[in-house]
């Protein structure tokens, strides 16, 4: 890291380290969300959660807009406006270019929301989007704050944003499919099973040795009763890597259907 650098750090460096639940982590990268085995036991989902709603007028009075995710959506103030400008003639004069300074935040912010600094890390990623608002780890970064304070309808927005920027990158489909799985457990919506598989099939397409796609493949398939293509998926995640697979899944597979290949056991 250069000296520049460290001067834009240090003069973004105020707001508070509140200490949260660490980042989920795929067998992938660090910025992956793995579930298998039913529902998630790391949090409870709320029903009271910040929404994200576009053309919002001005915040209210005292709500510190730089830790919501997107600033809120908010119409920003004057003062904020002009906190905004500096910030990019500052990164300007810092970085070679605007998309680089939007990759350096949004880097730091994985890194912010890996040591449990949840807020810190959602500032980072929004100064991300300032920069670049097609920054797809700005979408993706916030989306896994809001799926770990159990927000996933707003994680499945922020999430399909990136993936709407960006349609090609199958980790993110993977994510993105895994929370509309643990979506539908909760409320039971055909729709986000429907749109699990779509994306999970479009990842594998993409990356065919994807074995954390084929591990949530499976589940979608248990929950879809489709037991025969679940040991089919499942026998082919083994094969990638067999000690990658996910225990979870593959007890809940065998209280559904045994092995068909016998290579299983209960």
């Amino acid at each position: 890291m250069t000296k520049p650098y460290y001067l834009v750090l240090l003069l973004l460096i105020s707001d508070s380290l509140l200490a949260q639940q660490p980042v989920f982590r795929s067998q992938s990268i660090s910025r992956g969300i793995q579930i298998g085995g039913g529902r998630s036991k790391s949090f409870i989902p709320k029903k009271d959660s910040q929404e994200i709603a576009p053309n919002r007028k001005f915040a209210p009075i005292g709500l510190n807009i730089k830790v919501i995710p997107l600033f809120g959506e908010y119409e920003k103030t004057d003062l904020q406006k002009k906190e905004d400008d500096e910030f990019l003639k500052m990164c300007d004069a810092n970085f070679q270019n605007r998309s680089k300074a939007s990759e350096f935040f949004a880097a730091r912010a994985w890194e912010y929301l890996q040591e449990g600094q949840a807020d810190t890390a959602v500032h980072r990623f929004n100064l991300a989007y300032l920069l670049d608002d097609e920054n797809v780890d700005a979408f993706w970064g916030l989306g896994v704050v809001e799926y770990q304070k159990g927000h996933i309808r707003e994680a499945i927005g922020l999430m399909q944003r990136g993936n709407d920027v960006n349609q090609d990158d199958p980790v993110l489909m993977v994510d993105l499919a895994t929370i509309y799985i643990y979506a539908y457990t909760i409320d039971k919506k055909d729709n986000d099973l429907v749109s699990a598989f779509n994306l999970l099939e479009k990842a594998i397409e993409i990356q065919p040795e994807s074995q954390n796609a084929y591990n949530q493949l499976t589940l979608a398939e248990i929950l879809n009763g489709q037991y025969d293509n679940a040991w089919e998926h499942f026998h082919k995640s083994y094969e990638i890597d067999p000690e990658g697979i996910n225990q979870d899944i593959l007890k809940d597979l065998l209280s559904k259907k045994p092995d068909p290949k016998g290579i299983f056991k209960k």
